[in-house]
């Protein structure tokens, strides 16, 4: 065992999954706009025309000539036409003439300023326009969202539906994105049952492979899940060894501890390399970071809630990182609704129910049923707590890091 490396703190996983993901980055490939949603952007995109690509109305009303209007006074103007939203029409309005335009539509010929529909009055072909309409009123400038060229959209940036709607709008058709990873998930343990058959003494229900399944789903993913691996290192080195074949990760829960029966860190050392095993970190201690032919390893502990919280830290981190996303995971500051004794050095992440206060405040409340194999005060809470190295109280109060989940 004294070949493994030593228990590394959360940074330095952190840091040599970064590293490592950056050398397996997926490659790319051309996708049609409406398949974009919450891929990875591979290019940069500039503006292939301006927004709005035209001068245009921003409300329904009049358009016309600002030198018609009379100042200081209510101005007669005669309706001579209408443009509605859509192709523009032929026609030129000249002075003392409006016509009835739409918003969206652009303007015509002879136009400068709207009034707005609610401000004028029309009777009989006549529209009379209020005193104190300024020259340019409600109208939208050709470029004034986007300058033709301008660069919009950024390589690494996870494309959001208003991402992907603001490549639509510029009309782009496809965009150039990263490949999602393909993932195999497993679960081990000769205690595991599936949910639905009868549970003899000593088995549990196999629930950590719809926590992962999901986490991945969540994430944009068409994860596998592959049958759980027994306690038994020729058969579960058969099943990864197929899958490190094929998969660009593998994600293991369980069987990844010290224990007589965790196989895993002697099957990666042996047939693959392993970048680290155990983090100073709770929950989740024992997870191991490796390699073993094609794929990277993530290798989960067991614990439920250990499952949720390196998945949330670490096994996104190697996602982002094989698509090449730069834009940081959001993270927000609130504050504590409820003391908390933190006893000992590790790196927390704590559950907890994030939510605003009346005071225009995020705050969070810690969930009291902390151990890792605790799934329930997961699946009550909506947040993991960060709380630093070192043992500390907090008060009510405090100010803490928070992850959503």
């Amino acid at each position: 065992m004294s070949e493994y490396p030593a228990r590394v703190s959360f940074a330095v996983a952190l840091n040599l999954i970064s590293e490592v993901a950056e050398g397996w980055m997926t490659d790319t490939e051309q996708v049609a706009v409406n398949r974009a949603g919450g891929r990875v952007l591979a290019e940069d995109i500039a503006a292939p025309i301006p927004l709005p690509p035209f001068d245009n109305s921003r409300m329904d009303g009049f358009a016309f000539a600002h030198a018609s209007l009379v100042p200081g006074r209510e101005t007669a103007l005669r309706l001579v036409g209408e443009q509605f939203a859509g192709r523009l029409r032929d026609l030129t309005v000249g002075p003392g003439e409006c016509v009835r335009i739409t918003t969206g539509a652009p303007l015509p010929a002879g136009t400068d300023t709207i009034a707005i529909k609610e401000g004028a009055s029309e009777r009989e072909g006549v529209v009379r326009i209020p005193a104190g309409v300024a020259q340019g009123a409600d109208i939208r400038r050709t470029g004034e969202d986007v300058p033709l060229g301008a660069r919009v959209l950024t390589a690494g940036q996870p494309l959001t539906p208003a991402r992907v709607a603001l490549a639509a709008a510029l009309g782009i058709a496809s965009l150039r994105v990263a490949r999602r990873p393909t993932v195999a998930v497993f679960t081990a343990g000769d205690e595991l049952v599936e949910p639905g058959l009868p549970l003899a003494p000593g088995q549990i229900y196999n629930g950590n492979r719809e926590l992962l399944m999901g986490l991945l789903r969540a994430e944009g993913l068409e994860p596998t899940a592959w049958p759980t691996l027994p306690d038994d290192l020729a058969r579960m080195t058969t099943a990864l060894t197929d899958a490190a074949s094929a998969f660009d990760v593998v994600v293991t829960c369980g069987g990844v501890s010290a224990g007589e029966k965790d196989h895993l860190p002697a099957l990666l050392a042996a047939h693959g390399r392993i970048h680290f095993w155990k983090v100073r970190m709770k929950p989740g201690m024992p997870v191991l970071f490796g390699q073993m032919d094609r794929a990277l390893f993530l290798c989960l502990p067991g614990n439920p809630v250990s499952t949720l919280a390196t998945f949330l830290t670490l096994g996104r981190a190697l996602l982002d990182g094989l698509q090449g996303r730069r834009e940081p995971r959001p993270q927000w500051k609130a504050r504590l609704k409820a003391a908390w004794r933190k006893s000992h050095d590790r790196l927390e992440f704590l559950r907890g129910r994030l939510d605003g206060g009346q005071d225009g405040r995020l705050h969070v409340v810690p969930n009291g049923a902390d151990a890792s194999h605790q799934l329930r005060a997961a699946a009550d809470s909506n947040a993991l707590i960060v709380l630093p190295e070192g043992a500390r109280d907090y008060a009510s109060g405090d100010v803490v890091d928070v992850i959503g989940y």
